[in-house]
C-alpha cells in the first residue's frame, strides 16, 4: 500500500516533498491535480523540475482549467493588462508544465492532459489539442483512475486547531473526495499531497478531512490565490439575463455559469426581488409582458430558491445576501463542487462568521452533477430546477455548440454541461436554458451565432430544451423541427434571419411560404439599447453590478477597447479620425495607457485610436 493512514509527513521545501514522492511511488508518476484552484502549485513545479532534470521519471499529469495570467495579445492589451496583471496577480506562481506548453519545450517522459481548457487558452497549442481528454466532468474520475492516479497533490485550508476534521479541501473537493471514498473501498491506491495556503477559505462539511487523510504536506509555501475580476455586463448580456430571469420559479432550483451573463442572470434576479415594478417594465420593453403570459415567472420571491451548481459562482454569494437563495436542503442553501472568483469573493467566505458558512456545502461533483445515489432525496429537493447554462453557437435545429469547433479544435471542454441537461430531462418539472449572445464580431465583421449547420456539436439536438438569446427565449423542447426552426429564427439577429431562412426551406424543413412575424423583425442591437439603456442609465443595469476590482478608469477603457478589438479596417480609420478631433476629456485614460505624451508615430497612431474609441463608447 503507498497510503499508509498515519498522517503526513511535513515538509517546508517543495523539492524535499517531491523527493519522498519518488521514493514512495517509483519513476513512474501519475498526477492528479484539481481543476482550477485548488492545485498546489508549489509540488507539481517540485515534481516537474525533477522529471525534467531525470528523464528516468515518467510524470503524467492529469488536470482541467490551468489558472493563468492573463496574455496580451497586442500593445494596447499589453498596456491595459500590465498594471492590472501586477495589481491581481503578483505573487501567484506559474505553473511550469503551462510555460513549456506555451513554449513548446515540454519533454518526452512528462505528459500532461486536460479535460478542460480555460476558453481559447490553448487554442492554438498543438500539444495542448492533441494531449486533451474529452470527458463529462463526471467521467474525469474514471479516466484518472484507469490511468493509475498515484499521486494527487491539492491546495488546502488549514484551521490550526487539533479538530478531527481540521483540514478542508475548500475550493475542490469536487473530484478528490470521490477518489478518496474509492481508496477508502480499494478500488485507488494513491499518496494525497496536500499544501496549506492562508488564503483558502475554510468550508466546512463534506469538504473538511481528517489528517490521517493526507501522507504529505507542504507548509510555509504560501500564496496569493488566483483572483480572476468580475466581468463586464454588456446591455445585451442584461437582456438574455432578464430573459432568463423571467423562467426561474419561486421555490425552486437554480444552476448558474461563470462569466458575464451569469453575472447578468444575477443581477436580473436581484432586480425582481428588490425592484420588482422595474423588472416587469424591462420584461415587458423585451417583449415579454408579465401580466399576459402566464409562462412568465415576475413574483418576488418568498420560499426562495436552492442552489445546486457544480460551480459556486460569485453570484450566487449576491443571490444570498439578497434573500433569494434561501431555501435550504438539510441547512444547506447551495450545494457546490468547486469554486473561483475574485479576491472579494474569497475574503467573504474566509469572514463568514461559522454558522453562515455552514449553509455553503462544498461537495463531491458525483453528487451535484448526478442523481445517482441517495436518488429520491436528490428529486425531492431539486424542485423546479432551471439549469442555465453557456455556450457558443447553437443552429436552427437546436444543436448546441460550447466547447469546441469544427475543425476539431477545443475551446474549452464539456464540463458539466451535458449532466445538467441530462438532469433537466429526468427530473419531472426541471427545465434547462442555453443562454448565448445571438452575434460575435470577427474581424470587423458581425457574425451570427444561430447557424443552419455546424462541424461540431456538444449537446445534440435530441437534448433541445430552452434557447436563450437577448433577443428572445426559444421554448423547443418536444417540438417538431419545422416549429424549432420558427422559434429559433425569431430569437436570431435580423440581420441574418433571411439567409437562415433561406436555408431551412432550400432543406426542405419550413414551408417555402413561411414568413416571420412583423414582431421578429426588429432584433437589433439599436432595439436592445432602445429598450434597457434607459434602466442602465438610471443604474438599474451597472456594468460591475455587483463591484469590481478595476479603477474608474479602467472601467471606462474596458468598452473602448473591445470596439477597437473588433473594429474593421474601416472602422478603424473612423475612429482615428474621429480621435483626432478628441479635446482633454480622456486624457486620463490615455494617461492610463502610457499614451497622453506620445512619443513617437506608433503611440500618436494609437492615443487618436484609443480616443475615438472612447468618444464612440462614452
Amino acid at each position: 500500500m503507498i497510503h499508509t493512514g498515519a498522517g503526513p509527513a511535513r515538509f517546508s521545501d517543495p523539492a524535499r516533498l517531491a523527493d519522498a514522492i519518488v521514493e514512495r511511488v517509483g519513476r513512474t508518476i501519475v498526477l492528479a491535480l484539481p481543476l482550477g484552484l485548488g492545485k498546489a502549485n508549489h509540488i507539481a513545479n517540485a515534481l516537474y523540475a525533477k522529471a525534467a532534470a531525470d528523464r528516468s521519471i515518467n510524470l503524467t499529469i492529469f488536470t482541467a482549467l490551468t489558472l493563468e495570467t492573463p496574455r496580451a495579445k497586442s500593445e494596447l492589451e499589453r498596456r491595459f493588462l500590465g498594471p492590472i496583471a501586477q495589481r491581481l496577480f503578483a505573487g501567484y506562481p506559474p505553473l511550469d508544465y503551462a510555460t513549456a506548453i506555451h513554449d513548446k519545450q515540454v519533454p518526452p517522459n512528462i505528459v500532461v492532459n486536460e479535460f478542460f481548457f480555460e476558453a481559447g487558452q490553448w487554442l492554438d497549442s498543438p500539444y495542448a489539442q492533441q494531449h486533451y481528454i474529452c470527458a463529462n466532468y463526471t467521467h474525469a474520475l474514471r479516466y484518472v483512475l484507469d490511468r493509475g492516479v498515484n499521486v494527487v497533490a491539492q491546495l488546502v485550508a488549514h484551521r490550526g486547531d487539533e479538530a478531527p476534521n481540521a483540514y478542508s479541501l475548500s475550493c475542490n473537493p469536487d473530484l478528490t473526495l470521490d477518489l478518496l471514498a474509492q481508496r477508502r473501498d480499494g478500488g485507488a491506491d494513491f499518496l494525497l499531497a496536500g499544501q496549506t495556503n492562508s488564503e483558502l477559505p475554510f468550508m466546512p462539511g463534506d469538504a473538511a478531512i481528517g489528517e490521517s487523510e493526507f501522507d504529505l504536506m507542504l507548509d510555509g509555501a504560501d500564496f496569493p490565490l488566483f483572483a480572476a475580476p468580475r466581468e463586464p455586463v454588456s446591455l445585451a448580456d442584461y437582456a438574455a439575463g432578464l430573459l432568463a430571469a423571467s423562467i426561474v420559479p419561486d421555490g425552486g432550483t437554480l444552476q448558474i455559469g461563470i462569466g458575464s451573463l451569469g453575472e447578468a442572470v444575477a443581477q436580473a434576479l436581484v432586480l425582481r426581488q428588490r425592484n420588482n415594478d422595474a423588472f416587469r417594465t424591462l420584461l415587458s420593453r423585451l417583449g415579454y409582458d408579465p401580466a399576459r403570459e402566464a409562462a412568465v415567472h415576475a413574483e418576488k420571491f418568498d420560499a426562495g430558491l436552492y442552489g445546486c451548481s457544480e460551480l459556486f459562482v460569485e453570484g450566487m454569494l449576491d443571490l444570498y445576501r439578497a434573500g433569494i437563495l434561501k431555501r435550504e436542503v438539510d441547512g444547506i442553501v447551495l450545494h457546490a463542487g468547486f469554486f473561483l472568483g475574485s479576491r472579494g469573493f474569497y475574503n467573504a467566505l474566509r469572514e463568514m462568521p461559522r454558522e453562515v458558512v455552514q449553509k455553503f456545502g462544498m461537495t463531491a461533483i458525483g453528487y451535484v452533477n448526478e442523481l445517482y445515489h441517495d436518488e429520491d432525496k436528490k428529486r425531492r429537493a431539486r424542485k423546479n430546477a432551471r439549469f442555465l447554462n453557456d455556450a457558443m453557437m447553437a443552429t436552427a435545429l437546436g444543436d448546441v455548440i460550447s466547447d469546441g469547433l469544427d475543425d476539431g479544435r477545443i475551446v474549452s471542454g464539456v464540463g458539466g454541461q451535458y449532466n445538467f441537461i441530462a438532469q433537466s430531462f429526468a427530473l419531472a418539472d426541471a427545465r434547462s436554458a442555453i443562454m448565448l449572445r445571438a452575434t460575435r464580431g470577427t474581424k470587423g465583421r458581425d457574425r451570427s451565432n444561430i447557424l443552419w449547420r455546424y462541424g461540431h456539436t456538444t449537446i445534440p439536438r435530441h437534448l433541445r430544451d430552452m434557447i436563450i438569446t437577448e433577443y428572445g427565449i426559444a421554448d423547443i423542447r418536444g417540438k417538431s423541427d419545422r416549429e424549432v426552426i420558427a422559434a429559433m429564427l425569431a430569437i436570431t439577429d435580423s440581420r441574418f434571419q433571411d439567409e437562415l431562412l433561406r436555408q431551412a426551406k432550400d432543406a426542405g424543413k419550413i414551408e417555402r411560404e413561411f414568413v416571420l412575424p412583423k414582431s421578429a423583425r426588429d432584433n437589433t442591437p439599436d432595439a436592445i439599447a432602445r429598450a434597457l439603456k434607459p434602466a442602465a442609465d438610471a443604474g438599474l443595469l451597472p456594468l460591475f453590478p455587483f463591484g469590481t476590482d478595476f479603477t474608474e478608469i479602467e472601467q471606462r477603457l474596458i468598452p473602448a477597447l473591445q470596439v477597437l478589438k473588433s473594429a474593421s479596417p474601416t472602422q478603424i480609420a473612423t475612429l482615428l479620425v474621429r480621435g483626432l478631433g478628441a479635446g482633454a476629456e480622456n486624457t486620463d485614460c490615455l494617461d492610463r495607457l502610457g499614451l497622453a505624451k506620445p512619443k513617437s508615430v506608433t503611440e500618436w497612431f494609437y492615443a487618436a485610436l484609443v480616443g475615438g474609441a472612447l468618444q464612440a463608447t462614452s
